[in-house]
C-alpha cells in the first residue's frame, strides 16, 4: 500500500475487558408437567433456560399445581410474580418412568369433540377406540389439551369414529408422586448420561452462564437432596462456586414451631457456608410457593436492583408472595423477635417487621462460625461473584507467556475493579498483589503463578442501637 502524509493506527489496550459472572442466575431442579411441553424427550433431565413465562411454558409445559410440578412454581414466582429472569430448569420427571394408568373411560363426544377429564394425560400414550375399535391419532382424531387440564379429543369427520356417540379412552397419566429424592439428587450412568442435580454441570458449557443459586423446592428439605446441593456449590465444571437454598422442613416429619427450627437444621444437615436455610413457605392466594423459591426470587430482584452486584443481602427485603405457612397451609405469623430466634441458629425465615420481609442475614454455616467471609450471605455471594468473574476475565490468558506483561495486565485490571468497589461503598478494600514471596521460582519454572487479592466487602447492617438518656437539667434549662 502507497503511503504519503502522516498516519495513526490504535493498538488493543494491554487490559482485559472485566466479564462479570451471573451471580443471580437460579438453576432450580425439580418436575414439570412436560406432558404439555413441545418436545417433552428435550425436557427431561436437561438444562432448560427461559427469560419469559411464554418460553418456559412452551419448553416446559405449565401447570397451577405447584406442589406436585415444582418448577411450574418457579416459573410462576420470577415471571408472574416478581418479574425477574433468566431461570435454568432441570426437569427430573420422566414420561417413561413417573405415570400411572388411565382406566378405561367413556368419554361422550359432543360437537365432534369429546372430553377427557383427567389430568396428566401423555398424549402419545393414549388409546382411542371407537365401538371397541381403535382409532389412530392424527388420522381418525386429533386431541389436545384444554384450560381445565383434560383432553380434548376431536373426532375427524372422515375417520373411523366418524359415526361414534362415544369414546373409549386408556393411556398413562404423569405421576409426579413417584418422583423421589434419588431422581432429584440423579447420578451419571455407565454411558455418561447425567441426570438431576448432576445436571448442573451442563449449565456453563451450554450457555456459558455460571450458576449463581441452586434450589430444588420441596425436595431440599431431604438431607440427601440438601446435601447434594450444597456439595455441588464448590468447584463446579472443576473451578467456579455458587449458593444454594435449602428448606428446613415445616411438614409432619419436620418442625412445625420457631423454637424447633435449630434442631430440625441440625437433623437435615445444613451447614455450608455456600447454603441459605429458609423455613416456612409462602401463599399467594390459591397459589403455594416453597420457601426456597420465594427467597431465592428475592434475591434475585435484590441483585438486579443492584445493577446485578451480590453484596446486598436478601435480609429485610420485601416479600411480595403473601402469608407465610407451614407444608400444609396452616398460615404463621412470626414477629421480628421470634423470626430472630430463627436467626441466631443460621436459618432465614419470613417475618412482619415493618412490612412483610425475608428475615434472615446469614449463611446455614452460622452459628457454628465465627469468620466473617462465610457467616454473612451477602458477603459469601459477592466473594464467590468477585471470584468466578476472576475465572471468567482471564481465563483467555492461560497458555500465553508467563511475562512481566501478564502479571501487570491482571494487576492493574483487577486493581481498576477494586477501586470501583470502593468508590461505590462495597468494599472496604479491594486490590490484588503479586507477592515475589508467594511464587517461588520451582512454581514460576512449571508455569504456575499466583496473585494475592484482598478482598473486604462491607458486611450487612444487623443491628442499629439508639441509647437515649432522659435529662432533666434541660427542664430547668428550658424555663429559665
Amino acid at each position: 500500500m502507497y503511503k504519503h502524509g502522516v498516519y495513526v493506527a490504535e493498538q488493543a489496550s494491554t487490559l482485559s475487558t472485566p466479564k462479570t459472572s451471573t451471580a443471580g442466575l437460579v438453576v432450580a431442579v425439580g418436575t414439570a408437567p412436560v406432558n404439555k411441553a413441545q418436545n417433552p424427550a428435550a425436557a427431561v433431565n436437561a438444562p432448560v433456560i427461559a427469560y419469559s413465562y411464554a418460553e418456559a411454558a412452551a419448553q416446559l409445559g405449565f401447570d397451577s399445581d405447584f406442589k406436585a410440578y415444582t418448577l411450574c412454581g418457579v416459573v410462576s414466582a420470577f415471571f408472574q410474580v416478581v418479574g425477574v429472569g433468566p431461570i435454568v430448569c432441570i426437569n427430573v420427571l420422566d414420561p417413561a418412568k413417573h405415570t400411572a394408568d388411565i382406566p378405561e373411560t367413556e368419554c361422550q363426544i359432543n360437537k365432534g369433540v369429546a372430553k377427557l377429564e383427567v389430568s396428566g394425560a401423555v398424549l402419545d400414550q393414549l388409546v382411542v377406540k371407537a365401538a371397541g375399535q381403535a382409532l389412530t391419532a392424527g388420522t381418525d382424531y386429533a386431541a389436545a389439551f384444554n384450560d381445565d387440564g383434560g383432553v380434548d379429543i376431536a373426532v375427524a369427520a372422515d375417520g373411523k369414529g366418524k359415526d361414534a356417540t362415544t369414546l373409549t379412552v386408556s393411556g398413562k397419566k404423569l405421576d409426579p408422586g413417584k418422583v423421589t429424592k434419588a431422581d432429584i439428587v440423579g447420578g451419571v450412568d455407565a454411558a455418561g448420561k447425567e441426570t438431576g442435580i448432576e445436571v448442573v454441570r451442563q449449565v456453563y458449557p451450554a450457555f456459558d452462564m455460571v450458576p449463581g443459586i441452586l434450589i430444588a423446592p420441596g425436595y431440599s428439605k431431604e438431607p440427601e437432596v440438601a446435601a447434594a446441593l450444597q456439595a455441588k456449590t464448590a468447584n463446579l465444571n472443576g473451578v467456579f462456586s455458587c449458593i444454594c437454598i435449602a428448606e428446613i422442613d415445616s411438614g409432619a416429619t419436620g418442625c412445625t414451631q420457631y423454637t424447633k427450627v435449630g434442631a430440625q437444621k441440625e437433623k437435615q444437615a445444613i451447614t455450608s457456608k455456600n447454603a441459605y436455610a429458609v423455613w416456612l413457605h409462602k401463599m399467594l392466594g390459591s397459589a403455594f410457593y416453597y420457601g426456597s423459591t420465594a427467597a431465592a426470587a428475592i434475591m434475585v430482584r435484590t441483585d438486579s436492583e443492584n445493577n446485578g452486584i451480590p453484596n446486598r443481602s436478601p435480609d429485610n427485603k420485601s416479600d411480595p408472595f403473601g402469608v407465610s405457612c407451614l407444608e400444609d397451609g396452616t398460615e404463621v405469623l412470626l414477629d421480628v423477635e421470634q423470626a430472630n430466634a430463627v436467626n441466631a441458629v443460621g436459618a432465614a425465615t419470613f417475618a412482619k417487621a415493618g412490612g412483610q420481609k425475608l428475615w434472615g442475614p446469614d449463611s446455614a454455616a452460622a452459628p457454628g462460625t465465627s469468620d466473617p467471609k462465610d457467616q454473612q450471605i451477602g458477603v459469601r455471594r459477592f466473594l464467590i461473584w468477585r471470584a468466578n468473574s476472576f475465572i471468567l476475565t482471564y481465563f483467555s490468558k492461560v497458555g500465553d507467556p508467563m511475562n512481566r506483561a501478564l502479571v501487570d495486565n491482571v494487576v492493574d485490571g483487577e486493581n481498576i475493579n477494586g477501586n470501583k468497589f470502593k468508590a461505590l461503598g462495597i468494599c472496604a478494600e479491594d486490590r490484588i498483589e503479586y507477592r515475589e514471596e508467594e511464587n517461588p521460582i520451582t512454581e514460576l519454572a512449571g508455569g504456575y503463578i499466583k496473585f494475592h487479592h484482598i478482598c473486604t466487602p462491607f458486611p450487612g447492617t444487623k443491628a442499629i442501637d439508639d441509647l437515649i438518656e432522659f435529662d432533666a437539667n434541660a427542664i430547668a434549662t428550658a424555663l429559665s
